[in-house]
């Protein structure tokens, strides 16, 4: 953010009324308009000359859908956390959630994921908004691994296909990498590794003298959230349409049937060789359930196929382009060897007891 003072303009000395209801009306509107993403996919798509139940037709749906959803999001979330931050400092937040206090900040933070029915992609901008905040660092990624991995949507498809004892010990092991990787990552102390313009937002560089000022009007706080979401945006915007561009191209492509006999293997390499399997394909819990349920008919190990699952909606590629303008190769290279490892352990466990 710029520290540039600058004459009110016409529209700075528009009565504060005015900037309250218009504030009002464009979340309502946002709100009708994330309503209709669905029926405006469907209608895109019935545009082109492809069967909507093609590959083609899944991949075009699966494009117009989660690109304006995910936009929208960063949007909303930005100009929310940019809002707040005009009340807590960076320095504040990271007081308040570190030291002794920053276990308990995974676990809440891994808890809010789980109650978030985000997909890997669209668990990005929170993250963003999160960072900005500055929340510390593993902290925003518990959050980050919980919001994909583990919704109320796979819990009870998990449920009705497999039973309950399979979906609560999913639950425990999702929100244990979740919490654990957060708190390890937050250990390494690796905030160096963000890229250099999230870490002066993260530090507070980038934050105008007497931000923490009371005196701060609301419309004063509304234009500090608009300016956030100009910065954020116009950094992070062509990467989000790259990565779930390159999600909707593999989107419904799945090879069922070599799939099948990968996690059918008894042998000790079929849980990794899952896991790679699932890095480049792009869904979300409750779209890979389908796929799940297929491999498991077919015969295939309970474990390996979760392990392919978690690593689907928590460690996919369109997610990783996307990190890539906030996160340094360093650090997405530590966040996906811990997730990973992870996701080997619960595989392999799960393999065991089941």
């Amino acid at each position: 953010m710029t520290t540039e003072t600058h004459e009110p303009t016409v529209s700075q000395r528009r009565p504060d009324w005015l900037w309250h209801v218009g504030v009002l009306a464009i979340i309502g509107l946002w709100y009708v308009v994330y309503g209709q993403l669905i029926p405006f996919s469907e209608w895109i798509t019935s545009l082109f000359p492809v069967d909507r139940h093609s590959h083609t037709g899944e991949a075009i749906a699966f494009f117009f859908y989660d690109v304006p959803k995910v936009m929208m999001l960063l949007t909303l979330i930005v100009f929310a956390m940019g809002v707040v931050r005009t009340w807590f400092s960076p320095e504040k937040t990271r007081a308040l959630l570190s030291g002794k206090r920053e276990g308990v900040g995974n676990v809440m933070s891994a808890s809010l994921g789980i109650l978030t029915p985000f997909c890997s992609c669209s668990a990005v901008p929170l993250f963003i908004g999160f960072v900005s905040a500055g929340v510390p660092l593993g902290v925003t990624f518990s959050f980050l691994i919980a919001a994909p991995m583990v919704n109320e949507v796979a819990l009870v498809l998990l449920f009705g296909l497999v039973g309950w004892q399979v979906a609560v010990t999913y639950l425990a092991f999702g929100l244990g990498i979740a919490i654990i990787a957060g708190f390890v990552i937050g250990k390494l102390k690796l905030e160096g590794w963000l890229q250099d313009w999230v870490r002066d937002i993260h530090s507070g560089a980038t934050v105008p003298p007497g931000i923490e000022d009371e005196r701060l009007s609301m419309v004063d706080r509304y234009r500090l959230g608009i300016e956030a979401v100009r910065e954020i945006f116009s950094k992070v915007w062509m990467w989000i349409i790259l990565g779930i561009g390159m999600g909707a191209l593999i989107h419904g492509y799945v090879p069922e049937d070599l799939m099948v006999r990968i996690m059918g293997a008894e042998a000790w390499w079929s849980v990794p060789v899952a896991v790679l399997m699932g890095i480049p394909m792009y869904t979300n819990a409750a779209g890979v359930i389908p796929i799940v349920e297929a491999l498991l008919g077919k015969g295939a190990a309970l474990g390996t196929v979760l392990a392919f699952m978690m690593s689907v909606i928590a460690l996919s590629l369109p997610e990783m382009i996307i990190l890539k303008q906030v996160l340094t190769m360093r650090l997405i290279a530590v966040f996906v060897g811990v997730v990973a490892s992870g996701i080997l352990a619960v595989g392999f466990l799960f393999n065991l007891i089941f």
